[in-house]
């Protein structure tokens, strides 16, 4: 799994930074978090194709957080897609969204399937789920999370052949959770020979955001939390008055909900060092990085 940030600043872009949008890359597929202005050409720089999205996710409908989607989906028509794009909003926004597509005079090529989201709903995708939580801001703003579904323990060959399982297609069947009979009618079962199920990957991608409850919650364990940082630790007052986070805020969220990796994402124009944001959420979650434009992590298989 890969995270390519393609803009990481907050309400508008600088010389250094786009506005807000993230994308995932997993198993082929190619999930895209929030779409700023300017992210299909970010994704070119990133070497994305637009072509292959399967699904955008968008946290709010303030305009930082969604006005590139009319232009992507334009562009894509252009290119002459067929495949459905699912959008996932939060509840009450589909209507914004549909008459925003609206607007320009185009012809779209493909059908384009807007879904509204509840707190703590779910959906379900091929090895995965995503999960969609209230945040605090001041519009109707939901939090993704991705979770993967736990993979099979490992193979145990030389248990496997020690109970009479000759190697060849019955590994095969045991490893796809099948029971087999040796050739002297033994059972075996796959638990016999595999391994304690794996943990799969956890991402958390919060927007915009003051610190929360529902967010701790979310974040749970996850490998990665991206969340907003729009303002420092000075400026507390004004975080709080907006519904935005501080460095100090977020990495709180990241120590009490026990995440790998901190990501300060959001980052307001007027930090053209970024040095001070990090120094703040160090002092309370060590494991922390300032996203930036193009950044990518990797996030590697557990067990």
């Amino acid at each position: 799994m890969k995270l390519i940030f393609l803009g990481t600043s907050g309400s508008i872009p600088t010389a250094k930074r786009g506005l807000p949008a993230i994308a995932i890359r997993r198993e082929g597929e190619l999930l895209l978090f929030d779409v700023g202005e300017g992210t299909q050409r970010q994704m070119t720089f990133a070497n994305l194709s637009p072509m292959k999205l399967s699904a955008i996710f968008i946290t709010h409908l303030h305009g930082d957080h969604f006005l590139g989607l009319d232009g992507l989906i334009q562009t894509m028509s252009l290119m002459g897609r067929e495949k459905k794009l699912d959008i996932y909003c939060p509840s009450g926004e589909g209507n914004r969204i549909r008459n925003y597509l609206h607007i320009p005079h185009y012809t779209l090529t493909f059908d384009v399937n807007i879904h509204e989201l509840e707190d703590g709903e779910e959906i379900r995708r091929k090895g995965y789920r995503i999960l969609a939580s209230d945040a605090a801001h001041s519009v109707r703003a939901i939090a993704y999370a991705l979770i993967e579904d736990d993979r099979p323990g490992r193979f145990d060959p030389e248990r496997a052949m020690a109970l009479g399982v000759k190697p060849g297609p019955d590994f095969s069947r045991l490893q796809a959770g099948e029971t087999i009979r040796t050739g002297d009618g033994r059972k075996v079962k796959p638990e016999d020979v595999m391994g304690p199920p794996r943990p799969g990957r956890k991402v958390v991608y919060v927007g915009d955001t003051k610190p929360s409850e529902k967010i701790v919650e979310l974040a749970k364990n996850a490998d990665v939390l991206i969340h907003e940082c729009t303002l420092s630790d000075e400026l507390a007052d004004k975080a709080e008055e907006n519904m935005h986070s501080t460095p100090s805020g977020a990495a709180d969220v990241a120590r009490r909900a026990g995440v790998g990796k901190l990501v300060l994402f959001h980052i307001s124009p007027r930090y053209e060092d970024e040095e001070v944001l990090l120094r703040q959420a160090r002092r309370i979650f060590q494991n922390t990085v300032v996203s930036h434009d193009l950044m990518t992590i990797d996030i590697p298989l557990k067990g």
